[in-house]
């Protein structure tokens, strides 16, 4: 009996060091870990997470950046929602926002659903074609637009004066920036939410249009109801994605009617106004609660596109 209580105790002295050892390596592995993705989170912080917290301190100030800050509450909150100029600047936002992102994400459907047919000769060209928008310099995009949309020598006048239709002054009126501004949004992006869709429906199983094909569904009726279907998951990322960077827009209206958003606020979206409240007015904590409406907008955005998702799952 002594000899076997010693082998077991033995035996369980050896088994502890291993799960000591074991838990050792699981510790460093984990640490290892840990540092490998470290700098992501430190960077996030650094650049991403302060900002944030900083901004939602600074709104609750009246600070020009070079005196002391006045505490003043929610002042800058309630005046914002007063302020027709915020009014009109989410207004134009959203305006601009319909106008670019449905059209835009139903051409880019259609353009994926085309370059993903086997008749299609050098998709790869025209995939690669069809991206190219999306890394032209914003800068110079803003140029050619501008010129295309010009009162006197833009091209699009030009083609309108063909059908007796008389210049339009693209940069004076609401409806012509917006269109203007939308024009590009569209183009630089239909490409690269076409590039998503494509992605996507190669990942659709061929054995679902080759039966179709025998019962006789055209390629409309495969389109709506095998298509559409299967990748409505990525339509709503899509979605989303569109409505985050459409209430953030800003280089467009800047390029094209200037800082102040034209002659009558038509092209003044709500970064634009807020980049001229911080960096013309130095009225940072305003612009500070700018921003946190604009996130508190996004965010509600993205809570509406995530229910109606989960009900369209619910529903199938």
């Amino acid at each position: 009996m002594a000899v076997n209580t010693g082998v077991d105790t033995k035996q369980s002295s050896v088994k502890l060091q291993k799960e000591k050892r074991y838990l050792k390596q699981n510790i460093r592995d984990n640490i290892s870990g840990y540092l490998y993705i470290s700098p992501f989170f430190i960077l996030f912080a650094i650049f991403g997470l302060f900002p944030i917290i900083y901004t939602a301190y600074i709104s609750f100030f009246k600070w020009n950046i070079l005196g002391t800050k006045e505490f003043i509450g929610l002042k800058n909150y309630t005046l914002l929602l007063t302020d027709p100029m915020f009014w009109q600047a989410l207004g134009n936002t959203f305006s601009i926002w319909i106008i670019s992102t449905i059209p835009q994400l139903f051409m880019a459907l259609v353009l994926a659903f085309i370059l993903n047919q086997s008749f299609l000769k050098g998709r790869e060209f025209f995939r690669l074609a069809v991206f190219l928008p999306n890394i032209t310099s914003l800068v110079a995009v803003s140029i050619i637009f501008g010129a295309i949309f010009g009162e006197n020598y833009g091209i699009l006048n030009y083609i309108l004066s063909f059908f007796g239709i008389d210049p339009i002054n693209w940069k004076a009126s609401y409806l012509g920036t917006h269109v203007a501004i939308s024009a590009m949004v569209m183009w630089r992006w239909t490409g690269y939410n076409a590039i998503i869709y494509l992605a996507a429906l190669q990942s659709i199983p061929k054995d679902l249009y080759e039966a179709a094909t025998i019962d006789g569904a055209s390629k409309a009726q495969q389109f709506f109801k095998i298509t559409i279907p299967m990748i409505r998951p990525m339509i709503m990322f899509t979605v989303i994605l569109s409505t985050i960077g459409g209430m953030q827009i800003f280089t467009e209206p800047l390029m094209f009617s200037g800082a102040g958003g034209g002659p009558i606020k038509q092209g003044l979206t709500l970064t634009l106004y807020l980049y001229e409240e911080a960096f013309v007015r130095n009225s940072f904590g305003y612009a500070s609660a700018i921003a946190w409406v604009l996130f508190i907008i996004i965010v509600l955005f993205s809570v509406v596109n995530q229910f109606l998702t989960n009900r369209i799952k619910s529903a199938d």
